[in-house]
């Protein structure tokens, strides 16, 4: 049976966190960024893009997949897939930041059904890899995790989480994140493993919570109310856990499609957004009130279901599922403006939303790169840039949805053919 359409299109947004001592201060080791709130503070980056396209440092082929290369430490991680029926391989590939060169591979077979051969569905896997002391983990569409030595491609342990936590394969794999001595996985797993967390030196099992459905959504660890709290977004609800300990601190619940829980967590202040759900947390205590919409239905609960917003001060900048782009106050959710020049106006429309300066960086669904200003005052598009060819056939035409990695004045994009890196700086 073939995946449909919208959840192959949720598949795109499916990446890992270092601590500041052992970060290059450019890398880009997990989703999202080093921060996992989707920034990226280098400065020397053009302003304006050039006429005749960027400067491509290197290509390199790869295979189908969803997830997001990742950069650190002068390397660049990327999972894919390759299929050749009827044998089906996971792979996470090594290469050299500065050439390209492959530097190591990793395959491993897994068993997919008949119709993950099919083009049209391009399977592979979606969770992004994360990166932390010269370890790398990854997550497989069916529960493969590998913990590898992330210079020389070793694997350091490993862990079935089909067969230990009845990890079935799913449309979505949310990426890993690391919190102290855990590594924090979102899978679905069974019993009430539906978030698990395990020693990341040795894949032991800590705690496990939850007995609920997995989505796409890839959590995020915060600190509020004088507690840090893992924010996980189910099929079921929004639950906020101690990621020390897997203890409940509070949940609302939230009835959402798998395909619809998309976008990851966003906080900024006393305020967390998920999908299109804003809460205000208490700053006393692990607590959560719902600020808006007023509205339970869960159409009015999403903003996208293919990207993440961004906050900037007092308003709250996202795409929606069918291309436009919104500002929004952020303390009512009512709409500033509404702009529909960024990309198609057609179902499965991305903008990957990145605040770089004053500016902004906007990565489309159509392979392009844009510099603009958000602000409530309205959209100013600065310069735009082709960097990627979309190979996805999706509604009549073709997209690329996961999104980039940008370290060291470059920007990592890759498609179920091929990663590229271009040159962002001004000064090459």
């Amino acid at each position: 049976m073939l995946c449909s359409p919208k959840t192959l299109l949720a598949a795109a947004l499916t990446l890992p966190l270092l601590p500041s001592a052992a970060l290059r201060a450019d890398d880009w080791p997990q989703w999202r960024g080093p921060n996992r709130d989707g920034a990226w503070n280098e400065t020397g980056i053009l302003e304006s893009f050039p006429a005749d396209g960027l400067k491509v440092r290197w290509r390199v082929p790869v295979g189908w997949g969803w997830s997001s290369p990742v950069v650190a430490q002068g390397r660049v991680y990327l999972a894919d897939s390759e299929l050749a029926r009827p044998k089906a391989k996971e792979r996470l590939h090594c290469f050299d930041e500065t050439t390209g060169k492959a530097l190591w591979t990793y395959a491993y077979k897994v068993a997919y059904e008949d119709w993950a051969f099919d083009p049209t569905q391009e399977i592979g896997p979606v969770a992004t890899p994360i990166v932390q002391n010269g370890k790398v983990y990854t997550v497989g569409r069916l529960g493969h995790l590998f913990c590898f030595d992330a210079r020389k491609g070793e694997v350091l342990w490993q862990k079935n989480l089909a067969k230990e936590y009845q990890v079935a394969f799913a449309p979505g794999t949310p990426s890993p994140l690391i919190e102290g001595d855990l590594l924090l996985l979102f899978t679905g797993g069974k019993p009430g493993a539906c978030v698990i967390a395990l020693q990341k030196d040795t894949g032991k099992e800590v705690w496990k919570a939850l007995d609920e459905s997995v989505t796409f959504s890839s959590p995020i660890v915060i600190s509020s109310g004088g507690k840090r709290q893992l924010i996980v977004w189910t099929q079921e609800s929004v639950t906020s856990l101690g990621p020390a300990t897997g203890k409940t601190y509070w949940r609302q619940r939230l009835l959402t499609s798998g395909d619809y829980a998309v976008s990851t967590p966003v906080f900024h202040k006393d305020r967390l957004l998920i999908g299109g759900l804003m809460f205000q947390l208490d700053p006393d205590k692990p607590a959560a009130k719902v600020l808006w919409p007023a509205s339970k239905a869960p159409s009015r609960r999403i903003l996208s279901h293919t990207s993440t917003a961004l906050f900037r001060g007092d308003h709250l900048f996202s795409a929606k599922s069918s291309g436009e782009l919104v500002c929004l106050e952020a303390s009512s959710g009512k709409q500033v403006w509404e702009s529909t020049k960024v990309t198609d106006l057609k179902n499965g429309a991305s903008i990957h939303l990145t605040p770089n300066g004053d500016s902004v960086l906007l990565y489309t669904d159509k392979g392009e790169l844009i510099r603009a200003q958000l602000t409530s005052q309205g959209y100013k598009e600065i310069s735009r840039v082709a960097v990627l060819e979309p190979t996805f056939p999706f509604a009549g035409r073709k997209v690329v949805w996961p999104s980039p990695a940008y370290a060291n004045r470059h920007i990592f994009v890759r498609n179920s053919k091929e990663l590229i890196c271009a040159s962002l700086a001004v000064k090459p």
